[in-house]
């Protein structure tokens, strides 16, 4: 597997980062992404500050009985997955980074999808942690939110498994479209992030049972993001800010909200190519 290092650059300590240099990053990456095989994806090694990562791990939230538990066999077998909301200030502020606009625009930036939107909710997402002999088997997720209306996008999953043994197994398996065979198997490694495309046919999992020793878990953070759908326009008409004035206010007042509320019209009415123009002559006359 082709390693990638490459480090958001987040302050740590109250995790900053600027959006434009999070788009310059996520596009410096973006052709490992787009050709990748068996669908879009890519795998990058110190992904977070080492201070962060360490930190998150050392925060790692404790089983508690409002987990989220999962022994259901194939499709998820001693699994515990932890709602952010759940979780202290720490946790909370965390993954409110992740959902943060300087995140989608990396994401943007690395996968050429635009318009990410992220899951207030993290229906499915957070902190998950599987145990000895657990497992996930191979799967293409679901596709629409339900509760958001929106179509996944991708998934971002971020491991936090220091010093992990190959004879482990916990291995993220992509395989082919036509699950005929794996494609590649990615380590769980401590500040290993991947993400990668979702879509009928990106198949993934770790379908083998976890030989880790009973003291140790395989953890990770899963996050994903959606699109909206530009049917939106077909569904309620579009229009600008509509301005009024109220019936006390003077005559000044309402003559500014008038025109205000006729150049937001024609702004609605015309092509953005004829208001282009329009803008460019006025900005001429202004000079």
């Amino acid at each position: 597997m082709d390693q990638i290092k490459a480090t958001l650059p987040v302050d740590g300590g109250d995790l900053r980062l600027d959006p434009k240099i999070a788009r310059a990053l996520g596009e410096d990456l973006a052709g490992d992404y787009c050709f990748a095989e068996p669908f879009p994806h890519i795998v990058i090694d110190d992904f977070l500050p080492k201070e962060l990562a360490e930190a998150i791990l050392q925060n790692f939230p404790q089983a508690s009985s409002r987990d989220k538990r999962f022994e259901d066999g194939y499709t998820g077998l001693h699994k515990r997955q932890v709602f952010p909301g759940d979780c202290s200030a720490y946790h909370r502020n965390l993954f409110g980074f992740f959902n943060s606009a300087p995140v989608l625009q990396f994401l943007e930036g690395l996968t050429t999808i635009q318009g990410l939107v992220s899951d207030p909710y993290f229906d499915g997402g957070g902190y998950h942690e599987i145990s000895t002999g657990g497992k996930l088997g191979i799967h293409a997720d679901f596709r629409v939110n339900e509760r958001l209306h929106l179509q996944r996008r991708l998934n971002m999953l971020i491991y936090l498994n220091k010093d992990w043994q190959p004879e482990w197994g916990g291995e993220l398996e992509l395989w082919d479209r036509q699950m005929q065979g794996k494609a590649k198997g990615v380590a769980p490694l401590f500040n290993r992030c991947v993400v990668f495309s979702t879509d009928a046919t990106s198949f993934h999992g770790h379908p083998d049972p976890l030989a880790c020793p009973l003291d140790v878990t395989r953890k990770s953070i899963a996050l994903y993001y959606y699109t909206g759908s530009k049917g939106i326009y077909e569904e309620v008409p579009a229009n600008s800010t509509d301005y009024r004035a109220r019936p006390t206010d003077d005559a000044a007042v309402r003559a500014e909200a008038r025109r205000q509320r006729r150049g937001n019209q024609m702004k609605d009415w015309l092509p953005p190519i004829l208001l282009r123009g329009l803008r460019r002559i006025r900005e001429g006359t202004k000079g």
